[in-house]
């Protein structure tokens, strides 16, 4: 539920349902456009960071390059551009008090929050952070090792008036071992074996994402991730029940999705 301007989301004239269990090859914000208004039930997206630069993300002294794609690359201005439009659309299709969880780094993660509370108006529940034990060491000894990334919680409506959105607080506190769970979770980064059907820069490990699906989302759920990478939620969202569509704007990608999906009925 977009809150800001209702004349800034240009829907089409002739909406289209959305097609569950379909990895859909495309741009995010055209295909979204075509969709019907609230027919998703939670959004779990991982967008673009904005850390590819021109000769790429890398190390000083070495020539190692951690992110080098040109859809991750973005002037400023058209960053924050496409990261409202995307979430005006997101918030569009969305059902009210429905989940939105959104994976950042402090490369887009403080831009992302503004723009869900400061112009989309929405609620925030909370920013979980996710540590990783076994990050990438950080050999400039200019700053400190990067070890985690954020996950931002918000509903889809607006703050004052959100309410009854999903959250399976017994099942959340039953996976931390009978205590509450808290927003800080440990998970190392993606394993080979999650990768053994092709590769993904920024691919997210699996036992993260379904631990979101579990206490954010109900069985039979809709889940839309946007930027579907190798296809982490539809494979989460299939192993617990959920029904799921991906948006991916590289075939090469999109194709590694389907191949880790085919692998569930093998």
């Amino acid at each position: 539920m977009c809150t800001d301007e209702p004349s800034a989301v240009s829907r089409q004239p002739s909406a289209i349902e959305v097609s569950a269990g379909e990895v859909v090859t495309g741009d995010c914000l055209e295909i979204l456009r075509g969709w019907v208004d609230g027919s998703i039930d939670h959004c779990i997206a991982d967008p673009p960071f904005n850390i590819s630069k021109k000769q790429g993300l890398g190390w000083a002294f070495s020539s190692h390059v951690t992110m080098h794609e040109q859809w991750d690359r973005y002037t400023p201005e058209a960053f924050y551009e496409f990261n409202l439009a995307w979430l005006r659309e997101v918030c569009r299709v969305t059902r009210v008090n429905g989940n939105l969880l959104i994976f950042g780094t402090y490369h887009n993660i403080y831009l992302l929050g503004y723009l869900l509370q400061h112009v989309l108006g929405l609620r925030i529940n909370n920013s979980i952070i996710w540590y990783k034990p076994n990050a990438q060491p950080n050999i400039t000894a200019r700053t400190l090792t990067e070890s985690t990334e954020q996950i931002i919680w918000a509903v889809n409506e607006r703050a004052e008036k959100a309410r009854r959105w999903t959250f399976d607080y017994w099942h959340a506190k039953e996976l931390n071992g009978g205590k509450q769970m808290r927003n800080l979770w440990e998970f190392s980064v993606t394993s080979q074996k999650e990768r053994r059907f092709g590769k993904h820069p920024s691919q997210k490990p699996l036992a993260l994402v379904e631990r979101i699906v579990e206490i954010a989302t109900a069985p039979g759920d809709l889940l839309l991730d946007p930027f579907g990478g190798a296809g982490t939620l539809a494979v989460a969202a299939q192993r617990l029940g959920r029904r799921w569509v991906l948006i991916e704007s590289v075939p090469e990608y999109a194709e590694i999705a389907r191949r880790r999906l085919a692998s569930l009925s093998s």
